[in-house]
């Protein structure tokens, strides 16, 4: 690997290793991940783990991210973060709801979950946790953020990522589907995941926007189906639209 091609490369391996921020990941799912050889990832790892971007735990033989890492996100969280700007909203929507509660960001084509706050509810969805990265259009976070974007962008995604989303994710992600999704949640103002990823777990999101008015983050609960179906979902909904709207001034005053 040259140039553009290796940097691309070991993004993508870093992005693998933070994605399962907690569990760590094996040197196979990084090369599954990825596309490249098991030979190759593991000698990207080690080659990380001598800068410090990833550490390795012999006894479990599971990489995790690394103290230099850590080192880097503190100095860019001063610009990039808002995440603690979110945390009390997070707290307040678990609270009023018994669900777990999540903040996640647009980064790119994804969106990347960064902080959650438990509900008090016993049974929850596991679908959502810190660090994991869904394409846009999966998840209720990525529909919500996809919804929301200039109707010609959305369109676009659309057809160029439909069957590369439906072959992941299931047929529900193809593109005349997906579509009425997104045209779903436009009406609404909010994104519903019914089950679409793990069977029963569901999830509702709205969209916090920047500065400029364009769809950054977002704010998610989720759930088991019993306690989403019905006319609690439009509750639920009303509930982030609310809160969304609030993060979303109060990150104005901020800047």
């Amino acid at each position: 690997m040259q140039g553009t091609q290796l940097v691309s490369r070991v993004a993508a391996v870093l992005r693998r290793v933070g994605s399962s921020a907690a569990d760590g990941v094996t040197t196979a799912e990084v090369a599954t991940a990825t596309g490249l050889p098991r030979s190759t990832a593991q000698r990207v790892l080690a080659a990380l783990a001598e800068e410090g971007f990833v550490d390795r735990d012999a006894r479990r033989g599971r990489w995790y991210l690394g103290p230099e890492l850590f080192l880097l996100g503190s100095v860019a969280a001063e610009r990039y973060d808002v995440t603690s700007t979110a945390r009390d909203v997070l707290r307040s929507l678990a609270a009023k709801t018994g669900e777990s509660a999540f903040f996640s960001a647009r980064r790119g084509d994804e969106t990347v979950c960064l902080a959650g706050e438990e509900g008090s509810f016993p049974l929850r969805s596991h679908v959502l946790h810190e660090g994991i990265r869904f394409p846009l259009g999966v998840a209720s976070a990525g529909l919500a953020i996809l919804a929301l974007l200039p109707l010609a962008d959305a369109e676009t995604y659309v057809r160029s990522r439909s069957a590369e989303l439906a072959a992941a994710y299931g047929e529900q992600h193809e593109a005349a589907t997906l579509t009425r999704r997104v045209a779903a949640t436009r009406r609404r103002g909010y994104a519903v995941n019914p089950g679409l990823i793990v069977p029963g777990s569901w999830g509702v999101a709205a969209v916090v926007f920047d500065r400029a008015g364009s769809p950054a983050w977002t704010l998610s609960l989720t759930g088991v189906e019993s306690r989403f179906n019905g006319d609690r979902t439009t509750q639920l909904g009303a509930l982030l639209l609310e809160a969304a709207h609030t993060l979303t001034r109060r990150i104005a005053r901020r800047g």
